[in-house]
């Protein structure tokens, strides 16, 4: 009498597609991340306690610790800032210009460039500062 002989079944998990989901979905995600990024100009701005968060969608002018002026991400010098201004001015339909200048600036640079906004039409001009975090 023969017995019939038992078949080892073998399990064994194929993960190769499991392998291509995990890559299209990070590819995916790497492809539709978005880092919002500041721009490159290094600022220290000064602290204040009574500041307020302003939108970042108006026109920005920042003075750098070594006096470079950039209007918005465009190089500008003081007596290029006036025209680009007014024509930045015309072409966002903005009235309001944000100031963000390094704490340790020269004042006088900062008030002639606080002049130029106003003459170039600015109606409201704010001077950008951090937040002071000490309580008293």
């Amino acid at each position: 009498m023969e017995f019939e002989k038992r078949k080892k079944v073998r399990l064994f998990l194929n993960i190769t597609p499991l392998i291509d989901v995990v890559f299209l979905l990070l590819i995916f995600f790497m492809l539709s991340s978005h880092f919002v990024v500041q721009p490159g100009i290094k600022i220290t701005l000064p602290h204040a306690k009574t500041s307020k968060l302003q939108a970042e969608k108006d026109i920005t002018i920042f003075i750098s610790a070594n006096n470079a002026l950039y209007l918005n991400d465009k190089c500008a010098t003081i007596d290029t800032l006036l025209p680009m201004l007014q024509d930045e001015l015309k072409i966002r339909d903005k009235d309001s210009v944000i100031i963000k200048a390094d704490k340790n600036i020269n004042l006088g640079l900062a008030v002639q460039v606080l002049d130029i906004a106003k003459d170039a039409g600015a109606k409201s001009v704010v001077i950008s500062t951090e937040k002071d975090d000490v309580k008293q």
